[in-house]
């Protein structure tokens, strides 16, 4: 089975992120992250890696009809190998730590299950996965149940006040917000990831906790009607950290917002009222949600709460 946060790799050197659980039409649907150039692996930009694909492996991008957009896409034939991370998190635990990314995801890992959590509903996604974490490499922790999850997010903010961990400091928020290219100010930006307690700093390396469980998200196929803008109450926001988050709405048109970057995962609480931009899909009985992070840049598309 392959999840969304897996990575799976190619006979000509190509690794993909994958992007949605299973498969559709026999293809993993992924994006290009690092690529074997001159004998040497790359990690790639969004740019890069469409323009790369485009010029040298035509046959890795794809127009998925149910979503109604572009992406790259890999037979399940043509995996050569499936990088899993529940698995590679349980065989990096085990490892003599030969760098200090390693030592920090096993700090980190002993510091949570000190604190009762549970390892195995745990993975380790990114660099680490694919092993191509160097000396300024973050740590991106995957968790596979939702009510785990919630407690490490809460384990996270009693380390911060315990001093066991650190919160992110003003230079961390600028470097997170510079890469996330967010569509609002940056002071908006900290006050909104402030109160998610799902990313921290040890050894001044930061950390992100992400969170991947069945939404219960009827699948379906949608169609696009354009670029919109909505603001409403939300309605219910406990899927609000899965992926895709998902934030039903008190709105006479727009039954909710569903959200494919994690940049505004867990940006809203049930009662909060949002501003939202994004581009518009309704489903083949007509009910109409706003997707925000269309696209993988999510250029204009954000998710706010009106204060």
């Amino acid at each position: 089975m392959y999840l969304a946060k897996d990575f799976v790799e190619t006979s000509e050197g190509l690794i993909f992120a994958v992007v949605s659980n299973g498969l559709e039409l026999g293809k993993v649907l992924c994006f290009l992250r690092y690529a074997r150039i001159d004998g040497s692996w790359r990690k790639v930009d969004t740019f890069f890696a469409n323009d790369f694909l485009r010029r040298s492996y035509q046959h890795y991008l794809y127009y998925s009809p149910l979503i109604d957009a572009d992406v790259h896409a890999v037979p399940a034939s043509a995996v050569v190998r499936h990088y899993q991370p529940r698995r590679q998190l349980h065989e990096l635990l085990r490892r003599q730590p030969a760098d200090a990314v390693l030592a920090d995801l096993q700090h980190l890992c002993r510091l949570l299950a000190d604190n009762g959590l549970q390892l195995d509903l745990f993975g380790v996604t990114g660099s680490l996965l694919v092993g191509m974490q160097n000396r300024d490499s973050d740590i991106d922790l995957v968790c596979y149940d939702r009510d785990e999850f919630h407690r490490a997010r809460f384990t996270v903010q009693a380390l911060i006040a315990r001093d066991r961990i650190q919160a992110l400091n003003d230079s961390d928020w600028l470097e997170a917000y510079r890469r996330r290219a967010c569509d609002f100010a940056l002071d908006e930006y900290i006050w909104h990831e402030q109160r998610k307690y799902n990313k921290g700093m040890l050894n001044q390396r930061k950390f992100d906790l992400s969170l991947l469980c069945d939404s219960g998200l009827a699948p379906g196929q949608y169609r696009k009607l354009g670029f919109a803008r909505v603001e409403a109450e939300v309605a219910d926001d406990r899927f609000s950290f899965d992926y895709p988050a998902c934030f039903p709405l008190k709105h006479a048109e727009v039954a909710s917002v569903v959200c494919f970057t994690a940049t505004y995962n867990g940006q809203a609480q049930q009662g909060e009222w949002i501003q939202a931009a994004g581009r518009i899909e309704v489903d083949q009985q007509g009910l109409k949600r706003l997707v925000v992070g269309s696209t993988r840049e999510a250029i204009s598309e954000y998710i706010k709460v009106l204060r």
